[in-house]
């Protein structure tokens, strides 16, 4: 079905932005242990009837593609591959009229085996977080021994055409913060393109501290000697600065690019075009939100769709100037990275 342009109703908020890029959390769970994530032994996960069905996922998303403009949806979690119904999500999502944009952020493990489904089903392109080359040092990081998983997830993607394959790092000092030219070199020789993240506050530990979190700055200084140029290419709405890498393409034969997320410390949110939803069917018109709006319930109270995009809209017309990591009085959502969705 087709909705005419006249029933769109923009996700706007109070300062001009608007959400048309929406992240879909589709489980808390995980099958790695990152130490900067959660604790060794894990957290406890969402109760199985909480979570949306897949029949609920596809109307929210449908919802906000037809009625709302949504225009880009990634798949999350934790870690989405192990929900089982992904395939199947993705190519409803691939049906919408008007057709989003798909992607898939992923640790990689189970990758080389789903990448055809996933690209088959419409999936569009993949990032797979990557924050070392030592598979004995992966393991002191993820508490799992499945970094060649994670490297054959990365061809399968490649081979399967899920491109741009991206790679997200975090750099951790005195962890992996000495791997940065190896991580970009890396990337450069298989045509992938790096993303380097600040660590944010969203651990389950809240353990962050910003006086142990490698910066943007940092990070630039570590690759200077690829004499990175800035790039010419506006990035939009994107959470990454990018910077051309002298000398080298990419698997498509455009200039190669390297990408620092400095949410820290430089923050982005005057652009921020995102609308969060988590397993549970909370809306979070920001990352650090500290207060969520409840879709389940509607859905699971059969409220009609126009219902559900206007409590979607009101939850996005709240959100806050900026994220507030500055702010003295800031506080850590309660809910970690992996519950939220990246």
């Amino acid at each position: 079905m087709t909705v005419s342009r006249r029933s769109v109703i923009a996700l706007a908020d109070r300062f001009g932005r608007v959400a048309t890029d929406l992240r879909v959390s589709l489980t808390d769970r995980c099958n790695l242990r990152c130490t900067y994530c959660m604790p060794a032994e894990g957290l406890a996960w969402m109760p199985q009837p909480d979570q949306l069905t897949d029949d609920e996922v596809n109307r929210l998303v449908r919802i906000a593609v037809e009625r709302l403009g949504i225009t880009e949806i990634r798949f999350t979690g934790g870690e989405p591959l192990i929900r089982r119904g992904l395939v199947g999500i993705v190519a409803a999502a691939a049906r919408l009229d008007p057709r989003p944009r798909l992607s898939v952020t992923t640790n990689g493990i189970g990758l080389d085996r789903l990448a055809p489904a996933l690209r088959d089903a419409g999936l569009d392109r993949v990032n797979v977080s990557l924050d070392t080359l030592d598979p004995a040092r992966f393991h002191t990081l993820t508490r799992r021994d499945r970094h060649a998983d994670v490297l054959a997830g990365l061809r399968a993607a490649a081979e399967a055409g899920l491109t741009p394959v991206k790679i997200n790092t975090v750099l951790m000092r005195g962890v992996n913060d000495d791997e940065a030219p190896a991580l970009l070199q890396f990337a450069l020789d298989h045509g992938y393109q790096l993303r380097f993240i600040e660590q944010m506050p969203l651990d389950a530990q809240h353990q962050w501290d910003r006086h142990t979190m490698v910066t943007a700055e940092e990070i630039l200084a570590a690759l200077e000697p690829y004499a990175l140029r800035p790039d010419d290419v506006s990035r939009g709405t994107a959470p990454a600065e990018t910077w051309l890498v002298p000398g080298w393409t990419d698997a498509a034969g455009e200039p190669a690019r390297v990408g620092v997320i400095a949410s820290v410390t430089r923050p982005f949110c005057g652009d921020c075009d995102r609308t969060r939803l988590t397993a549970d069917g909370q809306i979070r018109n920001c990352l650090f939100a500290t207060e969520e709006s409840d879709l389940r319930k509607l859905l699971r109270d059969d409220a009609p769709d126009a219902e559900i995009a206007e409590a979607w809209r009101v939850a996005m017309s709240g959100k806050r100037a900026g994220h507030g990591i500055d702010d003295p009085a800031f506080l850590q959502p309660a809910r970690p990275m992996s519950a939220i969705g990246g």
